[in-house]
């Protein structure tokens, strides 16, 4: 057994970034160990793995399986892996294992990773694993689950290092130097009052530079970028883009100093954001995530999916008004979807474009007119080169120069109100406090369609 668990432990070394479970017989060697309780062999394959790659490896699993393998490893296995995991997957998993071994596992933690473990979890199991927690984390972790979600207050690290103002450079080094239960991990030393009101802050290159006796009420420096615990952390995000932050104090609402925010946290914050537009955009709800079930995928896109049928059937009216000429010109009717689809598409462009600058603050009133205005100039230019373009093609293909006259001045008009519409839309949406990712597709798909039949099919009774 000890040979085949060695051959199934992936190489080490900065060459070898690949998952580990694609390493042939990995999964398979740690499925062995778990069927035959070979608690050694199991602690072997998985000891060095970082804890992505752990949560790589729970994946990979089956679903009665990664319980076992987490009670088979004790105290050897890093609940920080669980962090990793799709939520769907990480509360499976709690809800499978012992409270007792979630409780030790969680006491391990740093208090941000704790809470982002146990937020997504019902106010039962959640009441039950703070109740055997000791006192102060306990109360650590409920204050913190007492926050808005998605708030600087949920995100925050607890353990900070704050000291009074009268203390010297040296008595701060001799702390930090030998007391335990720091943080692993700080960037600066806080300085606070009695009432923990935040003065400052001693960044540790400045700590360090600095000569022993000097107190650190002397060289602290003004925090210019205090967060609130309240403050929205997609704000919170953009405050540390903006001002190329490593770390920021989060304060309560009485300004005393609750918690640090750091960089690895906002990057977390950053690629959940951006994977939420991005679903958004293509009608799926920002929670959805691969390791869910048919049925809440189903009911989660529904929606989306009858909203566009509706628009559908709108077009579909607008057709039949004109079902006249259509069956006089079988040709309006091959040529119509062309009209309508480069609209969609410039839309979609449009659309895409707007939606990302709202989300980071780029496109704001003061220069929302430059914008629009620039989208109008864009679409008319790629309304007149496709409008040329189909002209050509029509005529070629048909012998009607009339019929190429009709496409083109309604490839124009499309995608003239498809620039509109794309650019516009998602400004009212913003303005009306509905998020422009989620709603502005199904309103700038229907315009496309509804304006480029409309205009097609309308020109085209007009002129023949």
């Amino acid at each position: 057994m000890r040979e085949e668990t060695d051959l199934a432990v992936p190489p080490r070394g900065p060459e070898h970034d690949a998952d580990p479970t694609e390493t042939p017989g990995f999964v398979e060697a740690v499925l062995g160990a778990i069927e035959t309780r070979d608690v050694d062999a199991l602690k072997a394959i998985v000891s060095d793995l970082h804890e992505t790659d752990v949560a790589h490896l729970l994946e990979a699993l089956p679903a009665a399986d990664r319980p076992q393998l987490i009670e088979l490893l004790g105290s050897d296995f890093d609940f920080t892996a669980l962090t990793e995991l799709d939520e769907t997957v990480r509360v499976q998993i709690l809800e499978e294992l012992p409270t007792q071994t979630v409780v030790e596992g969680v006491r391990d933690l740093d208090s941000d990773d704790a809470v982002y473990i146990l937020e997504d979890l019902d106010d039962a199991d959640k009441q039950e694993i703070l109740a055997n927690l000791p006192i102060p984390e306990r109360a650590a972790l409920q204050r913190s689950l007492d926050y808005p979600e998605e708030s600087a207050g949920r995100r925050m690290q607890t353990e900070f290092i704050a000291l009074p103002p009268f203390w010297t450079v040296g008595q701060a080094l001799d702390y930090i130097g030998e007391t335990e239960g720091l943080p692993e991990v700080f960037f600066e030393v806080f300085v606070v009052d009695p009432s923990y009101r935040l003065s400052g802050s001693v960044p540790l290159d400045r700590l360090l530079r600095t000569k022993r006796g000097v107190k650190l009420g002397d060289v602290v420096m003004p925090d210019r970028h205090v967060v609130r615990a309240t403050d929205d952390q997609e704000d919170v995000a953009r405050i540390f883009e903006r001002y190329n932050l490593i770390s920021a104090p989060v304060v309560d609402e009485g300004e005393r100093l609750v918690g640090v925010l750091t960089i690895d946290d906002i990057v977390d914050v950053i690629q959940e954001e951006a994977d939420e537009d991005l679903k958004a955009l293509g009608g799926v709800t920002g929670d959805e995530e691969l390791s869910d079930s048919f049925w809440y995928i189903a009911k989660s896109r529904f929606s989306w999916l009858l909203f566009n049928l509706i628009a559908a059937n709108l077009a579909s009216f607008v057709i039949a008004m004109f079902e006249g000429e259509l069956q006089r010109m079988v040709a309006l009717a091959v040529l119509m979807p062309i009209v309508a689809s480069q609209g969609g598409n410039a839309a979609t462009q449009t659309m895409t474009v707007a939606v990302r600058a709202l989300a980071t603050r780029e496109l704001r009133p003061s220069n929302a007119r430059r914008v629009i205005a620039r989208e109008l100039l864009v679409g008319l230019f790629n309304g007149v080169v496709f409008a040329v373009i189909m002209a050509a093609v029509v005529f070629a293909r048909f012998g009607i120069a009339d019929l190429g006259f009709v496409i083109a001045l309604a490839m124009i008009i499309n995608l003239l109100a498809a620039a509109l519409g794309g650019i516009m839309i998602p400004l009212i949406l913003d303005r009306l406090k509905v998020d422009p990712a989620v709603s502005s597709g199904p309103f700038v798909t229907t315009i496309t369609d509804v304006v480029g039949f409309f205009a097609f099919l309308s020109i085209a009774s007009l002129w023949f």
